[in-house]
């Protein structure tokens, strides 16, 4: 279009010139006039810018010419661009058609596989691994040891292997907003101790004003690697178990907390991450 432009101006151009040549040559005619012997000499005169007009008028049209044949391969050439195009888009499409052929072959691996199983059924299998975790706890297989400490008459053992440490009951500061049997928190060695009030939780049906003035409680029983510790008021003894001298816990019921029932002493035995569990929550013996 520029190019075409350009020799719409040329041609103005050429017009302008042929006019302003004749506008330019006209003053001559009356000279010539004035003396009437010289109108015949003065034709053969206007004859010659004739043929230089002509002439001049030729070459410009063959300038033209020219111009207007070199606009013409540039036109041409503008039209090869949106081929060029999209024979790039079509390479592109063929050369990404191979991965998509290609993905399905993926499908037959393991992990592919194990996507296609239901969601559901994947989250339960973790759930079943866990259930069998919680029931083959070494002490459940082999003989261990248990701490036996006694709370308002009521005792009850923790293996020493989950066992977090024995601390003697020191100052106590009371948080509101707190379960009843929450009694505070206790400073041991810039470690903050949850101190539960053992009775409260254990048999809170029993629990009255004067249960809750006997109660001495001296020590605290750390409870694994939790902050949690439970108030007794006295240790009994360390004794040596074998797993066929405990009524276990088969299944899960209301007191998921107790581990089994130590039959010759007839004390509960703890389920020490439960029991955490449970206080964690804010739930007392009746979850």
């Amino acid at each position: 279009m520029s190019s075409l432009i350009a020799s719409q101006k040329v041609i103005q151009h050429y017009l302008q010139a042929l006019l302003t040549e004749e506008d330019a040559e006209q003053p001559l005619v009356p000279a010539a006039v004035t003396k009437p012997a010289a109108a015949k000499a003065a034709v053969p005169v206007m004859a010659a810018p004739t043929l230089a007009e002509a002439e001049l008028a030729q070459s410009r049209k063959a300038e033209l010419n020219r111009l207007l044949a070199q606009a013409v391969p540039v036109a041409k050439v503008a039209e090869p661009v949106v081929p060029a195009t999209a024979k790039v888009q079509t390479t592109t499409k063929a050369q990404t058609t191979p991965e998509v052929q290609s993905a399905p072959a993926v499908l037959n691996t393991p992990e592919m596989l194990q996507r296609a199983i239901p969601i559901a059924e994947r989250l339960a299998q973790p759930t079943v691994a866990a259930t069998v975790v919680k029931a083959e706890k070494p002490y459940r297989q082999q003989r261990f040891q248990a701490l036996f400490f006694s709370v308002a008459g009521l005792k009850i053992a923790v293996p020493l292997t989950e066992l977090g440490g024995i601390h003697e009951v020191g100052a106590v500061n009371a948080l509101f907003g707190k379960p009843d049997w929450f009694k505070g928190i206790m400073l041991h060695r810039q470690q903050k101790i949850q101190l539960v009030d053992t009775a409260r939780w254990v048999m809170p049906e029993k629990y009255t004003p004067e249960l809750a003035t006997e109660l001495n409680y001296q020590y605290v029983i750390m409870l694994g690697t939790s902050d949690w510790g439970l108030s007794c008021e006295q240790l009994i003894d360390t004794i040596t178990l074998e797993p066929e001298q405990i009524k276990w816990r088969e299944h899960e019921g209301k007191r998921p907390w107790m581990a089994g029932l130590i039959k010759e002493q007839k004390c509960v035995l703890v389920d020490v991450d439960e029991l955490v569990n449970l206080l964690n929550q804010g739930l007392d013996i009746n979850a």
